[in-house]
């Protein structure tokens, strides 16, 4: 149920004798006319406070919206020769006497009698501004009330309100209405002498805060910095004699004609800069911005901002302003823009966009996706015209354009099919290329035996930077994908790109990454497979969250003799784990390695012709038991697999059970031989530190120690 009609039920339900229905997004609420508001209950105040508005501070909004509305219909009149008096000087003023405990709002315009008293403030939600609007429908377009409602928000902070009003018209007599926050007003003749309405606040024990000059600079600076009439509070100040002191000035405190409702072709490149720093001081220049000025078939203005982001998604967001005839409704702009546009910066103004009763929501409309659609629309319009136009300029803020880019490909499909065209990937020597462009410079070398085309990508260059240079010798190019969002783009590339895979290169030793034939048979026999692994495996240093695994690859001569590599799947599910709450498994898994050993390496050749020489002596006794114990192992669970669990005998489990002890007992016992062995032996160390270290994973004291092994294996 929207606002509006929760508003209605609750007002339903607390006035007996009240109609009340819902017509064209307005209450309508048939009230008596003899000195009451059309209510027969006193409850009607404390639902208005309690429900007409979520936040208290909008009051100040609401009547100064009210005062510009007055003056603009004003300004109309006279443009339509209605009024034919002068205008004089419209600025509205604010007044706030801490003593009296009130607050005033003066404006300047239309006024009105007491008809228009009894018809716009007796009857709670009739809207002057609506029915104006109709009339005046094309002379009008910015007079911003549609509720009628905004008036009552006062009693949300007042005890007593009063109206001190007189109508533009011809022999109008001064009127002032007062109210105490209940059904019961009165309606007198006053002094007053100019046209115009004082809306007096007498600010109630709970609100106090809203006497305070400062809390009001900041209420009119969030929401009426930019309204069309100039808004007066307090004077301007000057120093003098040691202090700031009052000069007869006027303190404007709003620019009534901010850049987004001027034409195009009237502002320069450094009115626009200007206008972004007064809307977000200290932070960089932007990219560049698009102004919006549409008319038909809705009205909006607007200026967008790119701002230079590289990372923090979140930090850049919602910093779009919404308003509505140049009044402030909010910063959170979800509903009306897609949700990557929302790291856009800048002003959007449309007077088409629903809004509910105290326009801090949006409501479901037509109008908004249309808005949606064609802001969308016009933001990769403008990039692609940048790209087109002047691609050095376009790569050189690549990196500040790509976690937005990335972003609406990412959560939006239209923008997607626009924005590949003009997307960019970036290689490790800095070179841009189109998505078209890269699959033609990659298509025919790093196409792998089964027709897959295979990109490489580093996410550090630095830290794999030998893996980056393994496949530079091998001719491929490494792509850099070190963004904030990269780890998803990938796997919508994946999708989008036929027989298509991104690898990361240190995933797994080139040959295995972009396999051009079958891989060379490894010729280790099992027992030697074992006893390496087992020296290897020893000695790697303890990694928190990490597991290591020691595997076999005939690489050739020339190849690193021992490499660290990472499951492409699994390191991609941790990375986005980090980003996405229901992922969270995979964020708990450790981190698994494979320690890969060339075994067509020297080195590692070396390393197992010592092993089998310096360990031969106790390995074969051990070893020989081993096949004995096994062979016997393996013969009782054939007898028992024949039978039926209850036809084992327990001399048979006893049996198999000592069977399975003794080889845990001679398997522990060849891996403490093993083990012995490979903690005096400096170049498994050596080996395994260097795989580390090409990895970044070399740190602290392992680090220190192997830099103290390496001067003495130097010596």
């Amino acid at each position: 149920m929207s606002d509006l009609y929760c508003l209605a039920f609750f007002l339903q339900n607390s006035m007996q004798q009240t109609e009340i229905n819902i017509l064209n997004n307005k209450i309508l609420i048939v009230m008596a006319k003899q000195g009451n508001i059309g209510v027969t209950s006193e409850n009607i105040f404390p639902i208005i406070k309690k429900f007409l508005y979520s936040d208290h501070e909008i009051f100040l909004r609401e009547i100064v919206s009210n005062a510009v509305d007055a003056t603009q219909k004003l300004k109309t009149l006279s443009s339509v020769g209605e009024f034919k008096g002068e205008l004089g000087d419209q600025t509205i003023h604010i007044k706030v006497d801490e003593k009296a405990g009130t607050l005033t709002v003066s404006d300047r315009g239309i006024g009105m009698t007491a008809e228009e008293i009894d018809k716009y403030i007796n009857q709670i939600a009739f809207s002057g501004a609506e029915e104006f609007v109709e009339k005046y429908k094309n002379d009008a377009a910015a007079i911003i009330g549609h509720f009628g409602l905004g008036f009552y928000s006062t009693f949300m902070v007042s005890k007593k309100v009063e109206i001190v009003t007189k109508s533009y018209k011809e022999g109008a007599v001064p009127m002032k209405w007062s109210c105490e926050g209940n059904p019961e007003y009165t309606t007198e003749e006053t002094k007053k002498d100019d046209f115009g309405t004082d809306i007096i606040l007498y600010i109630d024990d709970d609100n106090k805060e809203f006497l305070q000059k400062d809390k009001i600079s900041g209420l009119l600076k969030k929401y009426c910095r930019f309204l069309p009439i100039p808004i007066a509070f307090g004077k301007k100040q000057e120093w003098k004699d040691g202090k700031y002191v009052d000069t007869e000035e006027d303190n404007i405190i709003n620019d009534t004609k901010p850049a987004w409702v001027r034409k195009p072709s009237e502002l320069t490149d450094e009115d626009y800069k200007k206008f972004y720093q007064e809307l977000y001081p200290m932070t960089e220049e932007p990219l560049f911005w698009i102004h919006l000025n549409v008319d038909y078939p809705f009205n909006l203005t607007g200026i967008l901002y790119f701002p230079r982001i590289k990372n923090n998604l979140d930090l850049n967001r919602n910093k779009i302003q919404l308003y509505s005839n140049q009044v402030f409704v909010t910063d959170s702009v979800e509903g009306i823009v897609p949700e990557f546009l929302t790291l856009l910066h800048g002003v959007l103004d449309s007077p088409d966009i629903p809004l509910n009763v105290s326009r801090s929501y949006l409501q479901s409309d037509q109008n908004v996706k249309k808005i949606s659609n064609h802001i969308t629309k016009k933001v990769a319009d403008r990039l692609e015209e940048i790209y087109k136009n002047d691609r050095p300029q376009f790569e050189e803020k690549w990196n500040s354009l790509k976690l937005f880019i990335e972003y609406g490909m990412l959560t939006d499909e239209k923008f997607y099919e626009r924005a590949a065209k003009f997307a960019l990937l970036k290689d490790v020597d800095g070179k841009y290329y189109t998505f078209e462009e890269y699959k033609t410079l990659v298509k025919e070398n790093q196409t792998d035996k089964d027709k897959n085309l295979i990109y490489l990508y580093t996410n550090s260059t630095e830290e794999q930077y030998s893996y980056i240079q393994a496949a530079k010798d091998k001719g491929y190019n490494v792509l850099t994908m070190d963004g904030q969002l990269d780890v998803h783009i990938v796997g919508q590339l994946e999708q989008k790109f036929e027989k298509t895979q991104f690898v990361r290169v240190d995933s797994d030793t080139i040959d295995n990454i972009i396999r051009k034939s079958d891989a060379e048979k490894v010729t280790l026999e099992e027992n030697q497979k074992s006893a390496l692994q087992e020296v290897f495996k020893s000695q790697v240093p303890k990694v928190e969250k990490a597991e290591f695994y020691v595997t076999f690859e005939a690489l050739g001569a020339t190849a690193n003799p021992v490499m660290l590599t990472q499951s492409e799947y699994m390191r991609r599910m941790r990375e986005m784990s980090a980003m996405q709450p229901g992922m969270s498994f995979y964020g708990e898994m450790p981190d698994s390695y494979n320690l890969v050993l060339n075994t067509d390496h020297d080195l590692v050749k070396k390393v197992l012709t010592d092993e089998e020489q310096a360990c031969a002596g106790e390995l074969t006794p051990v070893e020989s038991d081993i096949k004995g114990w096994e062979a016997r192992q393996s013969d009782l669970q054939k007898k028992q697999e024949k039978k039926k669990e209850e036809e084992i005998t327990a001399e048979e489990k006893e049996d198999l059970e000592n069977t399975n002890k003794k080889l845990d007992e001679l398997r522990e016992q060849r891996k403490k031989i093993l083990t012995e062995y490979a903690s005096s032996n400096n170049l498994v160390h050596e080996l395994i530190d260097l795989a580390l270290l090409s990895n970044g994973m070399l740190k602290g004291e392992p680090l220190s120690r192997f830099i103290k092994r390496s001067i003495q294996m130097i010596g």
